[in-house]
This record gives structure tokens, C-alpha cells and sequence, in this order.
């Protein structure tokens, strides 16, 4: 026991600066990236929130990456850009997400090489994460147009030069897994984007940006 704790701590110092280098792939522009898929007729422009429900529990994304995400894709792909009136809501709201960790075993096989094989690209192991959203469309008044459900999944590898860090990956697997949820959205509002337009013009002006306290519970 004495042994392996003599080996054990100075490798595991080890991993934790060697995970935080360079080294590791970089994740610029990862958690921005939104793939241009716009939908056949934009819908109007709308207030945009979201609400990360059990996603602000988790360990993974920062508390503004939901809505930043949620922005960059309605944008770039769902509604037309505005700098005056708005004509409704858009709100995203994450339902379940669930995250484990994956071969952790490995850390032990690692630490009894010294980290060897971690110099040759193995990992140390996965954040896989799964999602579940919703995304939801409101007139000017809170009143209910639409619900549009999407899940993602993540696998996102923790290694020195094929990977991530440990500090990125959990924020990257949670992001990556909001995007696929999002990406199986946004056909469903191009489907119905024929029936939103008129309904969501027909309702008027948004006059508070803030969302009616009789929606927010829908």
C-alpha cells in the first residue's frame, strides 16, 4: 500500500498538469459553433429565454451556455434578424440530462505506468452525456403555439494530445449534447413555421420582453 501511494500521488500531480496543457486539443470556437441549416421561411423575430432546469445542476455547462447556444441557433437558422418589434417568445427549456463517466478504470492502469500511455495518446476516459429540450413557441400574450422536442448525446474523450482536459470536457459534452437536441428541432420548426408565421404576426408586438408569468409555468 505504501508503495502504490508513493507511486500513485506524484502520478496523479502529474496527470492533473499534464491534463491542463496545451497539449490537449483546443476547444476554441467548439462551444459557439452553430452548423448553418437555416429553415425554409424564417419565422419573425421573438423574445428569446431559456431555462436549463436540471442542466444548472450539472457539472458540465456554465449557466449562460444554454441561452448563448439557444441564440446562436435561432440567428443563424430559425428567425429573422430584428433590431425594433419582436412577435412572441421562443424559450428553450432542458428537461432531463444525465451524465456519466467512462472508463475511469483506465486512470488506474495509468498511474501504475506512470502516465506512459497517456504520452501516446490513450485516454483517460469519457464525459458522455444525454439530453433531453424542449423547445417552446409563444404569441405576444403567452399563449401557446407549439412544443418541439429534440434529445442529444455526447462522447466526449478526456486525453493529452487526442482529447480534452477535465476542466473542458464536461462543459463540452454538455454543450455538444444541447446542440444534437437542438439540430433534431429545428426540422420540426421548419414544419411548422406555415402555421406559426401568421399566428405569431396576428398576436401583435411583444410590449414586455419579460415572459408572462402564465406561460413560464406551461
Amino acid at each position: 500500500m505504501k508503495l502504490y501511494s508513493f507511486i500513485a500521488r506524484p502520478a496523479l500531480a502529474a496527470a492533473a498538469v499534464l491534463l491542463g496543457l496545451s497539449s490537449c486539443m483546443s476547444v476554441k470556437g467548439s462551444f459557439s459553433h452553430i452548423p448553418t441549416a437555416v429553415i425554409t421561411k424564417r419565422l419573425p423575430p421573438m423574445e428569446i429565454t431559456a431555462d436549463p432546469g436540471p442542466l444548472a445542476m450539472n457539472d458540465g455547462a456554465l449557466p449562460d451556455d444554454p441561452l448563448r447556444l439557444f441564440k446562436s441557433e435561432l440567428q443563424h437558422n430559425v428567425v429573422e434578424a430584428t433590431d425594433t418589434a419582436t412577435y412572441g417568445y421562443i424559450r428553450l427549456v432542458v428537461t432531463k440530462v444525465h451524465t456519466i463517466r467512462k472508463g475511469r478504470s483506465l486512470q488506474a492502469a495509468q498511474v501504475i505506468t506512470m502516465l506512459v500511455p497517456s504520452i501516446f495518446g490513450a485516454p483517460l476516459e469519457w464525459y458522455n452525456t444525454d439530453l433531453e429540450a424542449e423547445v417552446q413557441v409563444m404569441d405576444a400574450s403567452g399563449q401557446l403555439l407549439g412544443t418541439y422536442t429534440g434529445k442529444g448525446t455526447s462522447n466526449v474523450k478526456v486525453a493529452m494530445y487526442h482529447g480534452y482536459s477535465q476542466t473542458d470536457a464536461p462543459r463540452l459534452a454538455d454543450v455538444i449534447a444541447l446542440r444534437e437536441a437542438l439540430n433534431q428541432v429545428r426540422p420540426q420548426l421548419d414544419t411548422a413555421s406555415t402555421r406559426l408565421n401568421p399566428l405569431l404576426m396576428a398576436g401583435g408586438p411583444v410590449n414586455n420582453p419579460t415572459l408572462p408569468s402564465s406561460a413560464s409555468n406551461k
